[in-house]
């Protein structure tokens, strides 16, 4: 793009788009393929976001470009109340990936709006209102997700949905909850969270709506056994267990599903992002008692893409290539070399607080000083822009006080050498970041 184009673009970006919440990357991107993006100058950029944390299978995987023109030309979309086989298949195939009593699927098209169903489906099963989430999550933008999301949007919009209630976020790097040798303390963390709750609670809790891995706020990872004591605390007072695998599902952690690693069945489980590889692909999992209670008492969520027979032809594709391509095993082996590049910069560097997270979905906490553990935003942002400069995207958490937290989730098909070369970048930009220091 010659520079009086990319003037003209980016004039006329600021004159007609509407800022929602992110300053943009100063690029302009033409194209992508497997794990880069390339901008107007034809510079590749080693893509360690996954687009929006989402293209497990990089950019226009071959068999999702197939799929998805041959959809287009047959068969894309439908009237709500008409099904396809496509639909069915996919139902079918999602349940066989998860253990009972998972079985009955919903297809959507985004993240929040499988929250916000998951969250109306639990209403309506238990006949409560009262949803319990992190102090730190991100669930969505629509009126109940957004009200379950703390980590950003909460101020200016007026009232959220009442009953909302949280707990407090299990970060060990960063909570004050304590064991007398100093490691995390996330059992009292989590029974003091649950007095809290119980004490505003009128008594009518529905569900608790979490991450296995929080991403927007921070990549903080349940510590071992807390989801299965948070399910045990759910069942004690007649609510349902939402987990919320966005991020983390679809292989990214090593396993197909997070909760996999706990032995963990959730409620309902909601999916998105990863399920449809970059696409607007979304589907709520839940047991065929849940799903029987809430259509009994009037569940309704008819929207406009309900069902798409496109949606559900791009997840079966991703399903496919993932099971055949064996990218759960990959992301695994690759995010063990991953924590290990992430763990030397946290040895050599002063400035790299915590490394967190697991398979192809961690984070790296610059701090400024590793005793006060003191946010390092404007660091962050140096780091990032550098980083850019030399060939890699990276994304750090956009909320004050995290600018400094990396969230790191390259394509489960990223090879070992880009994998490596973009751990190379990121050591070199820091240093380079700290030396004009």
């Amino acid at each position: 793009m010659t520079d009086g184009h990319e003037s003209r673009f980016w004039a006329d970006a600021q004159a007609h788009l509407v800022r929602y919440g992110t300053a943009f990357t100063p690029r302009v991107i033409e194209r992508g393929a497997g794990s880069h993006v390339y901008d107007s100058d034809g510079r590749a950029i080693l893509d360690f976001t996954s687009g929006q944390m989402s293209a497990v299978l990089g950019h226009a995987h071959p068999d999702v470009v197939r799929t998805v023109q041959q959809s287009v030309a047959t068969l894309d979309h439908l009237y709500s109340g008409m099904l396809s086989r496509p639909v069915v298949d996919l139902a079918r195939r999602l349940a066989g990936t998860l253990p009972a009593p998972l079985e009955k699927v919903l297809l959507l098209t985004t993240g929040a709006e499988s929250n916000e169903a998951a969250i109306r489906m639990a209403k309506l099963a238990t006949g409560g209102w009262e949803v319990v989430s992190f102090d730190r999550s991100w669930h969505g933008m629509t009126s109940g997700a957004s009200a379950a999301t703390y980590a950003a949007g909460r101020r200016g919009h007026g009232p959220t949905m009442p009953g909302s209630l949280t707990l407090p976020t299990p970060n060990a790097y960063r909570s004050p909850f304590r064991h007398p040798d100093g490691s995390h303390d996330w059992e009292t963390e989590l029974e003091y969270g649950f007095a809290a709750v119980d004490q505003q609670s009128t008594g009518a809790l529905a569900c608790a709506v979490v991450e296995p891995i929080l991403s927007s706020g921070g990549i903080v990872e349940l510590p071992p056994g807390y989801l299965a004591r948070l399910k045990e605390m759910c069942v004690e007072r007649g609510m349902l267990l939402v987990l919320d695998e966005a991020q983390t599902g679809v292989g990214r952690t090593g396993h197909m599903y997070a909760f996999e690693r706990d032995g963990v069945v959730p409620d309902l489980l909601t999916l998105s992002k990863t399920l449809g590889a970059g696409l607007p692909v979304a589907a709520v999992v839940t047991s065929a008692e849940v799903e029987q209670a809430s259509h009994e008492r009037g569940f309704l969520f008819f929207t406009t893409h309900v069902n798409d027979p496109l949606a559900a032809s791009v997840a079966l594709t991703v399903l496919d290539v993932v099971e055949r391509d064996g990218l759960v095993a990959r992301a695994a082996a690759l995010g063990v070399q991953l924590g290990d590049r992430l763990r030397d910069l946290q040895e050599r560097y002063d400035v790299v607080g915590d490394v967190r997270g697991r398979g192809l979905l961690q984070g790296l906490e610059l701090v400024l000083d590793k005793e006060t553990k003191a946010p390092a935003d404007g660091l962050g942002r140096a780091v990032t822009a550098e980083c850019l400069e030399r060939g890699l995207h990276v994304n750090i958490v956009q909320l004050p006080g995290m600018g400094g937290v990396f969230r790191i989730a390259p394509p489960l098909t990223t090879t070992e050498a880009e994998l490596h070369e973009g751990m190379d970048v990121l050591d070199a930009a820091i240093g380079a970041v700290l030396a004009r220091r």
